[in-house]
């Protein structure tokens, strides 16, 4: 029986995989996840507006040269999610209010544009409420200059200034640091008011910018450093003076 069972999950995994190739050889798009996750600014029965603060790869790709603040299609196949207590359960409209910390994930065809994901109504809104902007860490937030264009996962700056928790770790510690980012670190160039998304080899030297990372308290630099950045700004207004 067992043996049975193994051959015919190999067989169903074999159709899966030939309709997969078929697909991609009859130049038929295979749609992949986008998941855009921040600050709920608006919600009404055909759309959701979102400060955008994170999302995985594809999106945060999609978003590059675009505002933050981006408006997502939603319709009668979308469903909502409210998360209380760590519990999920089904919600609607009525659930969504300003200021929930939301997630937005759409299916689209890989390498959709901005405006081609936007337009397809979102599979699931996931809403965690107003405390879920903050991951319930304390903020650790540096400020410094960046030589120029960054990769590999790691930024190099030169710190200049930061809150008082990231101030205190960098008592006796050299001011040049290395800090981590990830597919989740969200970008953002300020030009006046007005952020928009961009990658780290987009970062010019001599940039004046910001990172900030969300840690358990306590944590030395080095493991403040290993963390990835949930957000990082290029001459982002108010930020600390040197």
């Amino acid at each position: 029986m067992k043996h049975r069972s193994l051959l015919a999950f190999a067989a169903t995994a074999a159709v899966a995989l030939l309709a997969t190739l078929a697909a991609a050889s009859a130049g038929v798009a295979v749609n992949r996840p986008y998941v855009f996750t921040g600050e709920l600014l608006n919600a009404s029965s055909s759309s959701v507006q979102l400060q955008v603060e994170g999302g995985n790869r594809p999106a945060l790709r999609a978003l590059l040269g675009q505002s933050q603040d981006q408006t997502f299609s939603i319709g009668t196949g979308t469903e909502i999610l409210v998360w209380v207590n760590g519990v999920p359960h089904v919600g609607g409209l009525v659930d969504l209010h300003q200021g929930d910390w939301v997630a937005v994930r759409v299916r689209a065809a890989a390498g959709s544009t901005l405006s081609q994901i936007e337009g397809t109504d979102a599979r699931i809104v996931a809403d965690r409420g107003s405390k879920a902007g903050g991951p319930g860490q304390p903020l650790y937030l540096f400020v410094g200059t960046v030589t120029g264009p960054q990769s590999g996962g790691h930024i190099a700056l030169h710190v200049t200034n930061g809150n008082q928790r990231a101030l205190h770790d960098m008592l006796g510690q050299s001011l040049d640091q290395s800090f981590t980012y990830d597919d989740g670190t969200i970008f953002l160039l300020w030009q006046g008011k007005v952020p928009t998304v961009i990658d780290a080899s987009q970062l010019k030297a001599g940039d004046r910018i910001t990172i900030r990372i969300r840690a358990p308290r306590g944590d030395t630099l080095a493991q403040v450093e290993a963390v990835a950045a949930a957000h990082v700004g290029d001459h982002e207004p108010g930020a600390p003076a040197p």
